[in-house]
């Protein structure tokens, strides 16, 4: 057990995501709760190692549960990635009397936290990404809420692309992972989902899928492409020139990172943030938390990376049954 902690740090890291303003005061509240101090290390690592440390109060974090994005700012940081950049990074913790420190975001947010744990900074990392690409977690704060804004504007698009009798390519995010592109197929009743885990890159089969589908009788085709995939304008105009059927592509983009979280984002997120000051006043550190099986749980960052996530089979089996 690692002598209690009395100052908390808290940081977002990588990509921002719907949620973590939840995540954060959560934080706060619950650390001045235990009579703890908290400070608020503004844009992630780089702030840190630039010393962009601010206290904060119940007050701070008011009025911010609503608000997408995330009040402590975000950035990448190649510096912190060398052992001398996480040498001082841990030093400027101890300078600020910063003993523990919640990292709100992705794996490689976590592999900084696991660095700076090793340095004698007892650290928790919690799950924030729209990408659902943490592997220890079945949750990650954003991805509701990203899930939510796609399917919305792909009902938009559909609405259009039926009206002129068209085929919609959409391209949504998700890095790598087709999670996103998964979740919108099924809930937007696409005809055609392209999973990075699962396309084969047979542009043919889409193709003649489409002209099957005319040929039955349909006006109009919806494709949702996941960014791992991509070039989806590109696919746009090779369908069209191959099918005769006008075919746009409309990217998505960063709007799926914006906006309101949704109930399950700002309360799952205060869950988490809450679970990672428990964890530290317990003296624990080199955790991450978790959702899985229907409950929050935490496990050892290196074991948590080290974990490997798919694409869960039967929800694939069902987005392709039910597209047909």
């Amino acid at each position: 057990m690692s002598d209690k902690v009395k100052t908390i740090g808290v940081l977002t890291s990588g990509g921002d995501a719907p949620g973590m303003n939840a995540a954060i005061r959560a934080v706060v509240r619950t650390g001045l709760s235990k009579g703890m101090k908290v400070k608020g290390i503004m844009r992630g690592y780089a702030g840190l190692l630039k010393e962009e440390i601010v206290d904060l109060d119940s007050r701070s974090v008011a009025d911010i549960i609503q608000r997408g994005g995330t009040i402590l700012y975000t950035a990448r940081c190649m510096e912190f990635m060398t052992p001398e950049g996480q040498q001082k990074a841990a030093d400027i913790c101890h300078k600020h009397g910063i003993d523990g420190i919640v990292v709100i975001g992705g794996d490689g947010s976590f592999r900084g936290a696991g660095k700076l744990a090793n340095l004698g900074i007892n650290a928790i990392g919690i799950p924030g990404t729209i990408d659902l690409d943490v592997a220890c977690s079945d949750y990650t704060i954003g991805f509701d809420t990203a899930v939510n804004t796609a399917m919305q504007a792909i009902d938009k698009i559909r609405d259009t692309s039926t009206s002129h009798e068209r085929c919609s390519i959409i391209e949504v995010m998700g890095r790598s992972a087709g999670y996103i592109a998964l979740w919108c197929g099924i809930a937007n009743g696409a005809e055609n989902i392209l999973l990075p885990e699962k396309y084969d890159g047979n542009e043919q089969e889409l193709i003649n899928e489409i002209i099957e589908g005319r040929k039955r009788g349909k006006t109009h085709h919806l494709v949702v492409n996941a960014e791992g995939v991509g070039h989806s304008t590109s696919m746009a105009k090779r369908i069209e020139v191959a099918t005769g059927i006008e075919t746009r592509a409309t990217i998505l983009g960063h709007m799926q990172r914006g906006g309101s979280p949704t109930a399950i984002d700002r309360v799952y997120a205060s869950m988490m943030g809450a679970m990672a000051v428990d964890l530290l006043d317990e003296g624990k550190s080199k955790r991450l938390v978790g959702w899985r099986d229907g409950k929050f749980y935490d496990v050892d960052i290196n074991e948590g990376l080290a974990m490997q996530k798919t694409l869960p089979p039967y929800q694939v089996e069902v987005a392709k049954l039910l597209s047909h």
